[in-house]
């Protein structure tokens, strides 16, 4: 651990100037540093999370809503586990304390930097039971310290693009004891249960159990999302005109959608980071006076708005006729979640650019229920001149999810079957 500690002092301190300035730009630098170097949550904090103890390691808003159904899964039946999430990103652990601040049997804390000491004073307040990262947030210092304490530790919902592999692959000394430490991994593909092993872990750990992001997508009516007509109030949309609703967009993709947008049509564009709320505000004002504002409660006269807020954009896609997908369209972003907007039965489409989401855009649209296109602008005027065709959209869209929902209830059986029997889990 003491080689890795050096190599990330290193790493830091040559990159220093790269994310300072990034820190000082950003307002980054206001953070929760007492967290990132490992102080613990208060005995207060840990009494609501009693019970069998999982640690959940998560990056940030999209882990943390992948944990949604797990959550509930776990806090349920006989013997309900108590949960701590570990976040990384500031909008994560606002999203974290969104959802579950103040419930029963969940606590939310900073996750920490992965220095030995750091990861080593954070598992000793902490004192889980068993712990599970998302996706994967799997670090060797952190994962080596878990063990050393007689933790196991478990992947969920486990993801492994070509592009992550790759980054592994060239730091595989660093990296395999860690991989081959994990306990067990639930992986959403063959492919990535394949890579994987690649990177050490044992392959009679590695189960395929499909994303727990299908259970998540809510199959439902757009009417059953609450606070959605209180959003079109407040923001100034014209329910009787159509809605186009972009989310999770990437740098620069406002101004492209801005540019092509049916004139006949609004549009909604929600960013998918903060730091890019700014950029999309001046691409909004360059377009033309009127355009509505979430954060500054301005509403919209001329069929342009900006939710530039975090934790509203289902609320959106409930009010929409037609939904893009972001971060698909513009450069190497690699995609977004599509499953949000087609659950609610909305016709979405999404960019070429979706490396990191391949495998459901391609079961998606492989099922009808996706349109994954280079022209947004021709696709939305096509959906709204073809009801017909729209309608046939949203109910694939629905109906492919479905089809693939019941991962969460396979991840839960696989962490409580890691839990030690004295903590609740299985003999």
């Amino acid at each position: 651990m003491l080689a890795r500690d050096a190599a990330y002092a290193a790493g830091l301190l040559a990159s220093s100037p790269l994310w300072g300035a990034s820190l000082l730009r950003t307002g980054k630098w206001r953070t929760d540093w007492a967290g990132r170097f490992g102080r613990g949550p208060s005995g207060e904090t840990l009494e609501n999370a009693g019970g069998p103890r999982i640690l959940f390691c998560a990056v940030s808003v999209g882990e943390v809503n992948a944990l949604r159904g797990l959550v509930d899964a776990l806090r349920s039946g006989p013997e309900p586990c108590g949960l701590v999430l570990a976040v990384t990103t500031n909008t994560g652990v606002d999203r974290a304390q969104q959802l579950y601040g103040g419930r029963e049997g969940v606590a939310v804390v900073r996750y920490p930097l992965d220095f030995s000491w750091a990861v080593g004073r954070f598992l000793d307040a902490i004192r889980p039971d068993l712990v599970a990262t998302v996706e994967l947030e799997l670090w060797p210092n952190f994962v080596a310290a878990a063990r050393l304490r007689g933790v196991p530790v478990a992947i969920v919902n486990g993801r492994l693009s070509e592009r992550s592999f790759r980054r592994y692959r060239l730091a595989r000394p660093l990296v395999r004891s860690a991989f081959a430490a994990v306990a067990a991994a639930g992986v959403q593909t063959q492919a990535y249960g394949r890579r994987f092993v690649a990177l050490g872990t044992p392959a009679e750990r590695v189960r395929v159990l499909d994303t727990m992001k299908w259970d998540n997508a809510v199959v439902r009516a757009k009417a059953g999302v609450p606070g959605a007509a209180e959003l079109a109030e407040a923001m100034g949309i014209d329910r009787d005109r159509p809605l186009v609703v972009a989310g999770s967009t990437g740098p620069g993709e406002p101004a492209f959608l801005l540019r092509g947008r049916p004139r006949d049509a609004q549009l909604l564009i929600a960013p998918r980071k903060p730091e890019h709320f700014a950029a999309a505000a001046a691409a909004c004002a360059a377009d033309g006076a009127g355009f509505g504002r979430r954060s500054t409660a301005v509403r919209g006269t001329s069929g342009v708005f900006l939710l530039d807020t975090i934790g509203e954009l289902g609320r959106a896609y409930a009010l929409a006729d037609v939904a893009i997908v972001g971060r698909s369209f513009l450069g190497d972003l690699y995609g977004s979640d599509a499953m949000e907007p087609a659950a609610l039965g909305v016709p979405t489409m999404i960019g070429p650019h979706h490396k990191d989401f391949a495998e459901t855009v391609a079961i998606m649209r492989n099922a009808g229920g996706l349109l994954v296109t280079d022209d947004p602008a021709s696709t939305t005027a096509e959906l709204l001149a073809n009801p017909t065709l729209a309608a046939e959209v949203a109910a694939a869209g629905q109906a492919v999810i479905l089809a693939h929902q019941g991962a969460t209830a396979r991840h839960a059986r696989m962490l409580r079957d890691l839990l030690p029997p004295a903590a609740g889990g299985t003999d």
